[in-house]
This record gives C-alpha cells, sequence and structure tokens, in this order.
C-alpha cells in the first residue's frame, strides 16, 4: 500500500535513531526476535556440517559461516517485517491507529531505506562468504516482493487463509536454503549419503515451525478479538485453531525426530524433542479447550519455545562440543 493512503500524519521530531529503537521494541523486538533467530541460522549451518561429515566424523563448521548465516537471516526478518508494514499500512490506519506507522513514530519511506542500507550489507557479507550464495539471495527476496504484492490476487488469497498462510510461509525454507548452503555451498556435500533427502527434510521443518508460530500468535482469547484483526481463532473458532496447533507441532516433531535418526546426533536429543513437544502440544490443548488470555499467552510462548529448542537440538548443541574442541586446539596452536 502507499503512503498516499494514509491521512497526513504528525510526525514525531525525534531523531531517526531513537524513533527507529522504539520502533523496534514494539513492532520487531532485536533481542527477542534475535535469539530465534540466532538459533535458526547457527542449526542450519551446524546441521548441514553434521551431514557433510557422516561417518566420517563431523567437522567443525566455518565461524565466518555462522556469523553471515544470522547476520543475513536477521537482515531478511527485518525485512519481511518492513514489508509487512506496507502491506497492511490501509487496513492498520483504520483499524490499529496506534501502530508505529499510523501514529506517524516512523515512515514507510523512513522504513524503506533502513531495508535497502540492511540489503547492501547483505550483499556485502553474502559476497565475503562466497559469491555463488547470490543466488539463494535472490530468491528469497524475489518471493519477498511478490509475498508484498499478494502473489498479485489478494482478493482470491484473502477468501483462502490456508493458502494465504502457506503461501507466505513458504519463504522459510527459502531462508533456510540460503543459512545451509552457507555451509554446504561453499564446502560441499561431503560424503554424506542422504545429504539431500535429510536436508531437504530440514528446509520442509522450517516452513512448520514458522507455521507453529504464525497460527499460535493468532490464536487469541474471545474478549481479545478485535474488528478488523483478522486471527485463526477468529476464524476456525479457538478449539479448532488449537488442535490446527496441535497438529503441526505433532507434524514438526515427526520431521525433528527423522533429521535426529538420519544426522546421528543421538538418543539424548530426540528425547528432548520429545519432551519439548508434549509440552507445547499440551499447551495447544489447553487453550483448545479453554480459550482465556492466560492459556492464548502460554500457547505463543509455548509454541516460541518449541521452535527455539527444535534449533537448538538439531544443530547447535549436538555440534558444540566439536566446535569448543576446535576452538582450543586454535587457541593452543597459535601459542
Amino acid at each position: 500500500m502507499s503512503e498516499a493512503a494514509s491521512p497526513p500524519l504528525r510526525k514525531d521530531a525525534r531523531q531517526l535513531g531513537a524513533r527507529l529503537w522504539e520502533y523496534q521494541a514494539e513492532r520487531f523486538p532485536v533481542f527477542k526476535h534475535g535469539a530465534l533467530i540466532a538459533a535458526f541460522g547457527a542449526s542450519a549451518v551446524c546441521l548441514s556440517a553434521i551431514l557433510r561429515g557422516g561417518a566420517a566424523g563431523w567437522p567443525a563448521p566455518n565461524p565466518l559461516s555462522i556469523f553471515v548465516a544470522i547476520a543475513v537471516l536477521f537482515g531478511f526478518f527485518f525485512q519481511l517485517r518492513v514489508a509487512d508494514e506496507h502491506k497492511d499500512n490501509e487496513e492498520d490506519t483504520k483499524f490499529r491507529p496506534e501502530r508505529p506507522v499510523p501514529r506517524g513514530l516512523v515512515t514507510l519511506a523512513e522504513l524503506r531505506a533502513v531495508a535497502i542500507g540492511v540489503a547492501v550489507s547483505q550483499v556485502a557479507l553474502t559476497v565475503w562468504l562466497d559469491w555463488r550464495l547470490l543466488g539463494p539471495l535472490l530468491l528469497v527476496w524475489v518471493w519477498m516482493a511478490v509475498m508484498t504484492k499478494e502473489f498479485f490476487v489478494p482478493v482470491w488469497l484473502k477468501k483462502h487463509p490456508l493458502v494465504y498462510m502457506i503461501s507466505h510461509m513458504a519463504i522459510m525454507p527459502l531462508i533456510d536454503l540460503y543459512a545451509t548452503a552457507c555451509d554446504w555451498l561453499p564446502h560441499g556435500d561431503g560424503g554424506h549419503q542422504g545429504f539431500g533427502l535429510t536436508l531437504g527434510a530440514f528446509l520442509l521443518l522450517s516452513l512448520v515451525n514458522g507455521s507453529v508460530i504464525e497460527i499460535a500468535r493468532k490464536c487469541w482469547a474471545p474478549d481479545q478479538e478485535r474488528e478488523g484483526v483478522e486471527t485463526y481463532s477468529k476464524l476456525w473458532g479457538p478449539g479448532r485453531s488449537g488442535i490446527a496447533v496441535l497438529c503441526v507441532v505433532l507434524a514438526g516433531f515427526a520431521l525433528a525426530a527423522f533429521i535426529t535418526a538420519r544426522s546421528g546426533t543421538g538418543i539424548w536429543m530426540l528425547g528432548g524433542l520429545a519432551l519439548v513437544s508434549a509440552w507445547c502440544a499440551w499447551c495447544a490443548i489447553d487453550y483448545a479447550g479453554t480459550p482465556t488470555t492466560k492459556t492464548s499467552k502460554a500457547l505463543e510462548t509455548g509454541s516460541g519455545v518449541f521452535v527455539l529448542t527444535n534449533y537448538l537440538l538439531l544443530g547447535v548443541l549436538p555440534m558444540l562440543p566439536v566446535m569448543l574442541h576446535a576452538f582450543v586446539n586454535q587457541l593452543f596452536s597459535g601459542l
């Protein structure tokens, strides 16, 4: 949506930096989102290294690969937020005037400028690691662009909310493809016989994990519903939306268990996945039976913990001893 569609705003007179800091606290909390994005990016790189090693042993991933993956992914998710601000500007102005853009804290033009600056840094980081990663980078941006245009069929998509969600969540495997490529593209896929299949399952898991968070954060209590705000609890009813989260969590656990078995990360990791999946599943059941503000918040928290723990257990924690060993060896070799 264009800024011309909005009524004249009283622009905040403070410096842009101060206004952006307030904006992030409301719409893109750096530390809250940063933890999940860091786990996502690091897990993707570490799992790729695990699969590359196969039976021959796990090679420690390049620290630069982890850094670039996390930094570029953080930029992707910020750009997605900016894209949403443009896409939802008309509805926000009408139904949610307290949000930062409608109330004049920041303008769409300012957010676009920051997003472009982030894009420049993403290109620089990508080329620094391996110029061939520009392909996956551009693929994410192309999908993001057509998403912002609602795939040029906005009315049809609004009438098919499940297709709408899946079409938008489909960007997650593309982002995941970039993150894993930060490891396997510079090094090759090594000797793991099932590298492609297991990596494909991990990309699919990122779609499932994104859907868990997306549905759970829009499962509200009846007294929380607002005019003009689309939620799954309003669309499907609290009971069915809670059951939907439950089903997606179970699908996520099945994929994670498959990846764990294929990568050989061990029974402890599988046990941890089972425990956190069971807790999130219980939160979904509790909300479905008793849709209150408390159970709604617990479901949103549970979904975030499920996804965060999922990524940590699949790649980061199994690889941690290998990375620490490599770090210690490098430290003492330099003495």
